[in-house]
């Protein structure tokens, strides 16, 4: 009995008919690129587009371009902080490119519809204090919106995820293939 059983889980896992891992996002297929260090907006400090809606599964694709720019997940209470339990987003200072758009991009599935806050955490410059914030699946329905984010963020410290700058979590470096 117990070798038609483990026969059977083989079989039913081979076809596919089992049912996924709890916590897998199954990709949609969509990519929604954003571009960190505009050239144009806010002295090059700036995410492009800075509000975006996705659905579960869509892939956020973080293009960087000159100076060198991180994205960091944080809450809307604390603007310019990782989130504090570890768990958030972080890029790394892997993509400096004097110009044009650097080498690789970082990508990460979106995983469900709550807000996702971020900032660029290079400190010089205090990049997120003069404004590169942004979000993903704002709530239109509350007052906790972009502008307040920012607003917050205005005086506060930035706070790097990782005492080591090259470190990455929650996605993935991949090379960019430009459109």
């Amino acid at each position: 009995m117990v070798a038609y059983t483990t026969f059977a889980v083989a079989i039913t896992t081979l076809l596919g008919l089992s049912s996924a891992a709890p916590g897998y996002v199954k990709p949609t297929g969509v990519v929604k690129r954003i571009f960190a260090g505009s050239t144009t907006a806010n002295g090059g400090l700036h995410f492009e587009p800075e509000n975006v809606v996705a659905e579960i599964g869509d892939l956020v694709e973080f293009h960087f371009l000159p100076k060198n720019h991180t994205v960091v997940q944080s809450s809307f209470d604390k603007p310019c902080e990782p989130l504090a339990d570890g768990s958030g987003i972080f890029s790394g200072f892997n993509f400096a490119t004097p110009s044009g758009e650097a080498d690789n991009v970082f990508t990460f599935l979106v995983q469900n519809k709550e807000p996702f806050w971020y900032y660029c955490s290079q400190t010089n410059g205090n990049h997120c204090q003069k404004g590169m914030n942004g979000v993903i699946n704002q709530n239109f329905d509350n007052g906790k919106t972009l502008a307040v984010y920012k607003a917050n963020a205005v005086n506060t410290v930035t706070v790097q995820p990782s005492a080591d700058k090259l470190a990455s979590q929650g996605g993935n470096i991949v090379p960019n293939k430009p459109l």
